[in-house]
């Protein structure tokens, strides 16, 4: 299955988390890819993400065509060095600020038959690292 987004992943007591960072074109997911690459996250895939399961467990890699690729509005497709492949702990959905509850009650998507967290983030909002990684740490 493939769908359109970024994936990155946290490297955290000796494993990956991954995030699944989706939306329509052009609301944020590659700004907030950078951003999360600034604070040491490790880039897997831009614009399409192929996911599959093993073990029970969801994991996404961007298709041979796009590895090491990011397009970065304004910049065109830049060579990024990248990870082959990462689980996807978390989906990020990137919402219009006025849509983001202030105090959600906690979702989850099915993506394969995998049930995986998902969290809305406000578009372009500063602290959407932080809470990312906020979010990250609880997760098991």
């Amino acid at each position: 299955m493939i769908v359109h987004g970024v994936l990155m992943a946290q490297a955290r007591g000796g494993r990956l988390r991954g995030v699944l960072i989706t939306g329509p074109s052009g609301s944020g997911k590659s700004d907030l890819a950078l951003r999360l690459l600034d604070e040491g996250f490790l880039f897997a895939a831009d614009d399409r993400v192929e996911l599959w399961t093993s073990g029970g467990r969801l994991y996404g890699r961007a298709p041979d065509a796009l590895f090491g690729l990011m397009e970065i509005r304004g910049l065109g497709v830049r060579a990024q060095t990248a990870i082959t492949f990462a689980p996807v702990s978390l989906i990020a959905v990137m919402s219009p600020a006025a849509e983001v509850e202030r105090v959600p009650e906690p979702e989850q998507e099915t993506l394969l038959g995998i049930a995986t967290p998902r969290v809305h983030l406000a578009r372009y909002e500063v602290s959407a690292t932080a809470k990312l990684r906020q979010v990250l740490m609880t997760l098991g």
